[in-house]
Protein backbone atom coordinates (compact mmCIF):
# COMPACT_ATOMS: atom_id res chain seq x y z
CA UNK A 1 0.00 0.00 0.00
CA UNK A 2 1.27 3.77 -0.59
CA UNK A 3 1.75 5.70 2.17
CA UNK A 4 0.97 9.29 1.87
CA UNK A 5 3.79 11.67 3.34
CA UNK A 6 2.68 14.71 5.37
CA UNK A 7 2.65 18.07 3.53
CA UNK A 8 5.23 19.36 5.96
CA UNK A 9 7.46 16.78 4.77
CA UNK A 10 7.01 16.98 1.00
CA UNK A 11 7.11 20.79 1.19
CA UNK A 12 10.65 20.51 3.03
CA UNK A 13 12.35 18.29 0.66
CA UNK A 14 11.35 19.91 -2.69
CA UNK A 15 12.41 23.34 -1.40
CA UNK A 16 15.86 21.74 0.01
CA UNK A 17 16.38 19.96 -3.67
CA UNK A 18 15.01 23.26 -5.18
CA UNK A 19 17.66 24.82 -2.83
CA UNK A 20 20.50 22.10 -4.33
CA UNK A 21 19.44 22.98 -7.55
CA UNK A 22 19.82 26.57 -7.26
CA UNK A 23 23.77 26.20 -5.74
CA UNK A 24 24.88 23.56 -8.38
CA UNK A 25 23.68 25.99 -10.95
CA UNK A 26 25.18 28.96 -9.85
CA UNK A 27 28.38 26.76 -9.26
CA UNK A 28 28.65 25.79 -13.34
CA UNK A 29 27.91 29.57 -13.94
CA UNK A 30 30.74 30.88 -12.14
CA UNK A 31 33.05 28.23 -13.30
CA UNK A 32 32.07 29.07 -17.00
CA UNK A 33 32.41 32.61 -16.48
CA UNK A 34 36.11 32.34 -14.96
CA UNK A 35 37.27 29.41 -17.23
CA UNK A 36 40.41 30.54 -19.23
CA UNK A 37 39.12 29.37 -22.21
CA UNK A 38 35.97 30.75 -21.88
CA UNK A 39 37.91 33.93 -22.87
CA UNK A 40 39.79 32.56 -25.55
CA UNK A 41 37.04 30.82 -28.13
CA UNK A 42 33.59 31.87 -28.67
CA UNK A 43 30.62 29.47 -27.10
CA UNK A 44 29.55 27.01 -30.06
CA UNK A 45 25.71 26.98 -29.99
CA UNK A 46 25.54 23.94 -32.60
CA UNK A 47 23.71 21.02 -31.59
CA UNK A 48 25.34 17.82 -32.93
CA UNK A 49 24.08 14.40 -32.12
CA UNK A 50 27.00 11.72 -32.61
CA UNK A 51 26.71 8.59 -33.59
CA UNK A 52 28.71 5.86 -31.44
CA UNK A 53 29.40 2.24 -32.57
CA UNK A 54 28.97 -0.60 -29.78
CA UNK A 55 32.54 -0.42 -28.67
CA UNK A 56 31.70 3.19 -27.86
CA UNK A 57 33.72 4.93 -30.41
CA UNK A 58 32.47 7.74 -32.64
CA UNK A 59 32.14 6.41 -35.86
CA UNK A 60 33.70 8.46 -38.95
CA UNK A 61 29.54 10.10 -39.98
CA UNK A 62 27.60 12.60 -38.02
CA UNK A 63 24.25 11.73 -38.16
CA UNK A 64 21.20 13.60 -37.55
CA UNK A 65 18.47 11.93 -35.26
CA UNK A 66 15.24 11.82 -37.63
CA UNK A 67 12.05 13.21 -36.67
CA UNK A 68 9.17 10.62 -36.63
CA UNK A 69 5.77 11.42 -35.65
CA UNK A 70 4.28 9.55 -32.84
CA UNK A 71 1.39 6.76 -33.59
CA UNK A 72 -1.79 7.91 -33.53
CA UNK A 73 -3.95 5.58 -30.98
CA UNK A 74 -0.74 7.17 -28.86
CA UNK A 75 -1.77 10.82 -30.18
CA UNK A 76 -5.63 9.99 -29.24
CA UNK A 77 -4.41 8.72 -26.00
CA UNK A 78 -2.34 12.11 -24.88
CA UNK A 79 -5.06 14.26 -26.06
CA UNK A 80 -8.03 12.06 -24.21
CA UNK A 81 -6.70 11.76 -20.93
CA UNK A 82 -5.35 15.84 -20.96
CA UNK A 83 -8.61 16.82 -21.70
CA UNK A 84 -11.25 14.65 -20.11
CA UNK A 85 -12.46 15.04 -16.67
CA UNK A 86 -13.46 11.28 -15.98
CA UNK A 87 -11.51 9.20 -13.53
CA UNK A 88 -10.54 6.05 -14.84
CA UNK A 89 -12.46 2.81 -12.79
CA UNK A 90 -9.34 1.88 -11.31
CA UNK A 91 -6.91 4.13 -8.72
CA UNK A 92 -3.62 4.98 -10.04
CA UNK A 93 -2.24 2.39 -7.02
CA UNK A 94 -4.37 -0.20 -8.66
CA UNK A 95 -3.59 0.37 -12.08
CA UNK A 96 0.19 0.37 -11.05
CA UNK A 97 0.17 -3.19 -10.39
CA UNK A 98 -1.23 -3.96 -13.99
CA UNK A 99 1.44 -1.46 -15.86
CA UNK A 100 4.01 -2.88 -14.10
CA UNK A 101 3.58 -6.35 -15.90
CA UNK A 102 2.77 -4.89 -19.46
CA UNK A 103 6.00 -3.02 -18.74
CA UNK A 104 7.69 -6.37 -19.07
CA UNK A 105 5.36 -8.26 -21.16
CA UNK A 106 4.01 -5.32 -23.63
CA UNK A 107 3.88 -6.12 -27.06
CA UNK A 108 1.56 -8.69 -26.13
CA UNK A 109 -2.05 -10.22 -26.05
CA UNK A 110 -4.62 -8.58 -23.27
CA UNK A 111 -7.84 -9.79 -23.23
CA UNK A 112 -9.98 -7.04 -21.08
CA UNK A 113 -13.65 -8.29 -19.57
CA UNK A 114 -15.01 -4.64 -19.74
CA UNK A 115 -15.17 -1.55 -21.78
CA UNK A 116 -14.47 1.65 -19.71
CA UNK A 117 -12.97 5.36 -19.39
CA UNK A 118 -9.77 3.35 -19.31
CA UNK A 119 -9.68 0.89 -22.30
CA UNK A 120 -7.92 3.64 -24.75
CA UNK A 121 -5.29 3.63 -21.53
CA UNK A 122 -5.04 -0.11 -21.16
CA UNK A 123 -4.71 -0.50 -25.36
CA UNK A 124 -1.81 2.21 -25.17
CA UNK A 125 0.08 0.77 -22.68
CA UNK A 126 0.14 -2.11 -24.84
CA UNK A 127 1.29 -0.73 -27.40
CA UNK A 128 2.24 -3.10 -30.32
CA UNK A 129 0.17 -5.77 -28.81
CA UNK A 130 -3.28 -6.82 -29.69
CA UNK A 131 -5.89 -5.74 -26.77
CA UNK A 132 -8.98 -6.92 -26.99
CA UNK A 133 -12.60 -5.60 -24.88
CA UNK A 134 -15.26 -8.01 -24.38
CA UNK A 135 -18.54 -5.15 -23.22
CA UNK A 136 -22.45 -6.39 -22.24
CA UNK A 137 -23.96 -2.78 -23.70
CA UNK A 138 -23.97 -2.97 -27.50
CA UNK A 139 -25.11 1.09 -27.45
CA UNK A 140 -21.78 1.43 -25.18
CA UNK A 141 -19.50 -0.29 -27.55
CA UNK A 142 -21.46 1.49 -30.32
CA UNK A 143 -20.55 5.38 -28.67
CA UNK A 144 -16.90 4.09 -27.56
CA UNK A 145 -16.06 2.89 -31.65
CA UNK A 146 -17.10 6.38 -32.60
CA UNK A 147 -14.54 7.83 -30.81
CA UNK A 148 -12.28 5.54 -30.65
CA UNK A 149 -12.32 3.12 -33.87
CA UNK A 150 -8.53 1.75 -33.05
CA UNK A 151 -10.14 0.33 -30.26
CA UNK A 152 -10.66 -3.44 -30.70
CA UNK A 153 -13.85 -4.82 -28.55
CA UNK A 154 -17.11 -7.60 -29.04
CA UNK A 155 -20.51 -7.86 -27.55
CA UNK A 156 -20.80 -10.39 -24.44
CA UNK A 157 -24.06 -11.87 -23.27
CA UNK A 158 -24.25 -13.19 -19.71
CA UNK A 159 -26.86 -15.83 -18.17
CA UNK A 160 -26.49 -15.06 -14.81
CA UNK A 161 -27.27 -12.96 -12.07
CA UNK A 162 -26.00 -11.89 -8.88
CA UNK A 163 -28.70 -13.07 -6.78
CA UNK A 164 -27.89 -16.96 -7.89
CA UNK A 165 -24.26 -16.96 -6.89
CA UNK A 166 -24.10 -18.69 -4.01
CA UNK A 167 -26.43 -21.81 -5.46
CA UNK A 168 -23.65 -21.52 -8.88
CA UNK A 169 -20.38 -21.68 -6.39
CA UNK A 170 -23.09 -24.94 -4.60
CA UNK A 171 -23.49 -26.81 -7.84
CA UNK A 172 -19.63 -26.34 -9.30
CA UNK A 173 -17.78 -26.17 -6.57
CA UNK A 174 -17.01 -30.32 -6.37
CA UNK A 175 -18.35 -30.93 -10.10
CA UNK A 176 -15.61 -32.74 -12.09
CA UNK A 177 -16.75 -31.25 -15.36
CA UNK A 178 -15.47 -27.64 -14.08
CA UNK A 179 -12.45 -28.95 -13.22
CA UNK A 180 -10.92 -30.58 -16.18
CA UNK A 181 -8.31 -28.54 -17.55
CA UNK A 182 -8.31 -30.20 -20.89
CA UNK A 183 -12.31 -29.76 -21.99
CA UNK A 184 -12.52 -26.49 -23.99
CA UNK A 185 -15.02 -23.93 -22.89
CA UNK A 186 -16.64 -23.77 -26.20
CA UNK A 187 -18.31 -27.46 -25.28
CA UNK A 188 -17.86 -27.41 -21.54
CA UNK A 189 -20.38 -28.90 -19.16
CA UNK A 190 -19.62 -26.45 -16.66
CA UNK A 191 -22.39 -23.77 -16.42
CA UNK A 192 -19.37 -21.31 -15.72
CA UNK A 193 -17.96 -21.73 -18.83
CA UNK A 194 -18.51 -18.99 -21.32
CA UNK A 195 -19.58 -20.68 -24.44
CA UNK A 196 -20.62 -17.48 -26.43
CA UNK A 197 -17.63 -15.80 -27.18
CA UNK A 198 -15.91 -14.96 -30.06
CA UNK A 199 -13.39 -17.38 -31.62
CA UNK A 200 -10.54 -14.88 -31.30
CA UNK A 201 -10.92 -14.62 -27.80
CA UNK A 202 -10.94 -18.84 -27.56
CA UNK A 203 -8.09 -19.17 -30.13
CA UNK A 204 -5.96 -16.67 -28.80
CA UNK A 205 -3.03 -17.55 -25.96
CA UNK A 206 -3.20 -14.50 -23.44
CA UNK A 207 -0.84 -13.35 -21.68
CA UNK A 208 -2.74 -11.31 -19.31
CA UNK A 209 -6.76 -11.08 -18.53
CA UNK A 210 -8.11 -7.72 -16.72
CA UNK A 211 -11.86 -8.88 -15.26
CA UNK A 212 -13.82 -5.45 -14.79
CA UNK A 213 -16.56 -7.01 -16.14
CA UNK A 214 -19.72 -7.26 -16.44
CA UNK A 215 -22.05 -5.40 -14.34
CA UNK A 216 -21.75 -6.32 -10.67
CA UNK A 217 -23.04 -3.83 -7.83
CA UNK A 218 -27.03 -5.16 -7.87
CA UNK A 219 -28.86 -8.36 -7.35
CA UNK A 220 -30.35 -8.66 -11.08
CA UNK A 221 -26.79 -7.69 -12.29
CA UNK A 222 -24.92 -10.46 -14.57
CA UNK A 223 -22.04 -10.80 -11.75
CA UNK A 224 -18.30 -12.03 -13.09
CA UNK A 225 -18.46 -15.15 -11.99
CA UNK A 226 -18.43 -16.64 -15.26
CA UNK A 227 -15.94 -13.74 -16.32
CA UNK A 228 -13.16 -15.16 -13.49
CA UNK A 229 -13.87 -19.15 -13.88
CA UNK A 230 -13.11 -19.12 -17.98
CA UNK A 231 -10.11 -16.56 -17.28
CA UNK A 232 -8.55 -18.63 -15.19
CA UNK A 233 -9.60 -22.28 -17.25
CA UNK A 234 -8.14 -19.66 -20.46
CA UNK A 235 -4.95 -19.26 -18.50
CA UNK A 236 -4.67 -22.98 -17.45
CA UNK A 237 -5.05 -24.22 -21.57
CA UNK A 238 -2.01 -22.52 -22.34
CA UNK A 239 0.02 -24.78 -24.46
CA UNK A 240 3.06 -24.08 -23.64
CA UNK A 241 3.83 -26.16 -20.27
CA UNK A 242 5.93 -23.21 -18.95
CA UNK A 243 4.07 -20.44 -19.80
CA UNK A 244 2.13 -18.02 -16.84
CA UNK A 245 -0.81 -15.85 -17.44
CA UNK A 246 -1.62 -12.91 -15.06
CA UNK A 247 -5.37 -12.47 -14.37
CA UNK A 248 -6.71 -9.27 -12.36
CA UNK A 249 -9.85 -9.29 -10.74
CA UNK A 250 -11.36 -5.23 -9.81
CA UNK A 251 -13.80 -4.90 -6.69
CA UNK A 252 -12.70 -7.71 -5.02
CA UNK A 253 -14.76 -6.12 -2.32
CA UNK A 254 -17.50 -7.22 -3.16
CA UNK A 255 -18.53 -11.30 -1.78
CA UNK A 256 -19.00 -12.42 -5.23
CA UNK A 257 -15.06 -10.97 -6.77
CA UNK A 258 -14.07 -12.33 -3.63
CA UNK A 259 -15.32 -15.63 -3.15
CA UNK A 260 -14.53 -16.94 -7.05
CA UNK A 261 -11.24 -15.32 -7.33
CA UNK A 262 -10.06 -17.53 -4.40
CA UNK A 263 -12.24 -20.82 -5.91
CA UNK A 264 -11.48 -20.40 -9.09
CA UNK A 265 -8.17 -18.63 -9.41
CA UNK A 266 -6.62 -20.04 -6.21
CA UNK A 267 -4.83 -18.27 -3.55
CA UNK A 268 -1.27 -19.69 -4.01
CA UNK A 269 -1.62 -18.33 -7.26
CA UNK A 270 -2.24 -14.87 -5.13
CA UNK A 271 0.95 -12.50 -6.43
CA UNK A 272 -0.47 -9.21 -5.08
CA UNK A 273 -3.56 -6.95 -3.95
CA UNK A 274 -3.11 -3.34 -4.24
CA UNK A 275 -7.12 -1.72 -3.27
CA UNK A 276 -9.93 -3.20 -4.60
CA UNK A 277 -7.73 -5.16 -6.96
CA UNK A 278 -5.94 -8.45 -7.19
CA UNK A 279 -3.54 -10.04 -9.23
CA UNK A 280 -2.73 -13.71 -9.82
CA UNK A 281 -0.30 -15.51 -11.59
CA UNK A 282 -1.89 -18.25 -13.49
CA UNK A 283 0.86 -21.16 -14.60
CA UNK A 284 -0.56 -23.38 -17.66
CA UNK A 285 -1.41 -26.75 -16.36
CA UNK A 286 -1.25 -29.23 -19.55
CA UNK A 287 1.04 -30.83 -17.51
CA UNK A 288 -0.86 -32.67 -15.15
CA UNK A 289 2.36 -32.45 -12.63
CA UNK A 290 1.35 -28.72 -11.74
CA UNK A 291 -1.47 -29.15 -10.09
CA UNK A 292 -2.28 -33.32 -9.34
CA UNK A 293 -4.81 -32.51 -11.52
CA UNK A 294 -6.59 -29.84 -9.88
CA UNK A 295 -7.61 -26.41 -9.74
CA UNK A 296 -5.42 -25.17 -6.93
CA UNK A 297 -2.62 -26.75 -5.79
Amino acid sequence: MTTNLPFSITLKHILSSFASLVLITLFFITRTSFSPSSSIQPPDNTLRISKYSSTGTKSHSQESVSCNKIPPSLADALIHYAASNVTPQQTHSEISVTKKVLEKKSPCNFLVFGLGYDSLMWSTLNYGGRTIFLEENESWIRQIAEKFPSLESYHVRYNTKVRDADALMAAVRDKEECHNVSTDPRVSACELALKGLPEVVYETEWDLIMVDAPTGFHEEAPGRMTAIYTAGMMARRRKDEGETTDVFVHDVDRKVEDEFTMAFLCRDYLTEQEGRLRHFTVPSHRSYGVSGGKLCP
